[in-house]
């Protein structure tokens, strides 16, 4: 493609308005330099936060060098769609905050609890990618959105779709943080625009409230420790030393998020994609642990959730039933549930259960 500045000008904001039209709340254009970024990548994957997670440093540093991954990239296309539903309401946070008090409650993250994100994020992007190209003629890109090795927060922090929270996670001032990101990596040299300047200040909620002390100190995580690592990400048995410490949370976590005063701003998805399905933000523990794995797989269909697999579906929901002990010792339908699956094919399963149960005083 060959254009003036004035075109390009004209294009970028022609881009903008189409990201609008597809449901984006926001669209911003970056350049991709990240080298910045490459000494504290390799200094977090020295320290081993990443935990069982090899992908993140099987890439090297090509995760901070974009023009590497995709050939010919000179700008990121950064935009971001928000997916709070709008049946929560304005007392979001105190809802979400009952639920966490209810040892009975299944906790699952506020993103899983619609359609899978990757899908709706690659799909919009997609379009935009198509709408350009109807514009301009052929041009390179590529869509992205949470599926390879690309610093989203940082490219969309260099081109004003928020700051980095001490959470690690992007803030926008009109948004909160309940948000999802993608990019298009593209070779055309849209102008750039400013990055957004960082407004924690002080604040330190987040770091706080995390109930496994996975933020280290500002901007440094702990992937090992977080919950959203230990239900989503880890394969295998969760630590004996994390259970506890997870509570009633089946599938990730949001405690940051929540605890944010950004997030007093946080706005609603205009999707219908990420309207909660199969009552995930209401259900309780028993209710899902009853599940079979045909049930499973059939109600989680297009749901990040079911990535996970029926075996660690159970394993979380073991753990909170385990926890749940401390508020509910030995309550029966809690314990008959652990027992139903005490003799569960899968030995990650049996654990988890007998963990659980030795809580509720069942040898």
């Amino acid at each position: 493609m060959s254009a003036t500045t004035t075109d390009l000008a004209v294009l970028a904001r022609t881009i903008k308005e189409w990201g609008r039209e597809l449901g984006f709340a926001e669209v911003r254009i970056a350049d991709v330099d990240l080298s910045h970024m490459e000494a504290p990548l390799q200094a977090w994957l020295d320290a081993g936060y990443h935990g069982e997670m090899d992908y993140m440093a099987s890439h090297g540093m090509k995760r901070a060098r974009p023009a590497e991954l995709v050939p010919g990239t000179v700008r990121a296309i950064s935009a971001r769609m928000n997916y709070l539903p709008p049946a929560l309401g304005p007392d979001w946070r105190a809802h979400e905050a009952a639920r966490d008090a209810d040892p009975a409650a299944a906790v699952i993250s506020v993103y899983a609890r619609g359609r899978d994100y990757h899908k709706v994020m690659r799909s919009r992007l997609q379009q935009l990618a198509e709408r350009i190209k109807g514009e301009i003629g052929d041009f390179g890109y590529r869509v992205f959105s949470d599926s390879a090795p690309v610093m989203e927060v940082e490219l969309a922090q260099k081109g004003g779709l928020g700051w980095r929270g001490k959470h690690t996670l992007l803030i926008n001032r009109q948004g909160g943080s309940f948000f999802f990101l993608g990019e298009i990596l593209i070779d055309v040299p849209l102008p750039v625009d400013p990055p957004e300047t960082p407004r924690c200040g002080q604040c330190s909620a987040c770091i706080t409230v995390c109930p496994t002390q996975a933020i280290l100190g500002p901007y440094q995580l702990d992937a090992r420790r977080c919950i959203s690592y230990l239900t989503i990400e880890l394969k295998g048995a969760i630590p004996v030393e994390m259970r506890p410490l997870i509570g009633n949370k089946v599938y990730g976590c949001d405690d940051c998020q929540t605890v944010c005063p950004w997030n007093k701003f946080a706005q609603r998805a205009v999707v219908p994609d990420f309207d909660e399905r199969h009552s995930l933000g209401s259900a309780g523990m028993v209710e899902l642990f009853a599940w079979t794995e045909e049930e499973f797989n059939r109600r989680m269909e297009g749901s990040a959730i079911r990535r996970i697999g029926h075996e660690r579906w159970l394993r979380n929901l073991a753990v909170g039933m385990g926890n749940a002990a401390a508020k509910a010792r030995g309550q029966a339908d809690i314990v008959a549930a652990l027992l139903s699956r005490r003799a569960h094919p899968s030995a990650i399963v049996r654990e988890h259960v007998e963990w659980a149960l030795a809580l509720h005083g069942i040898a």
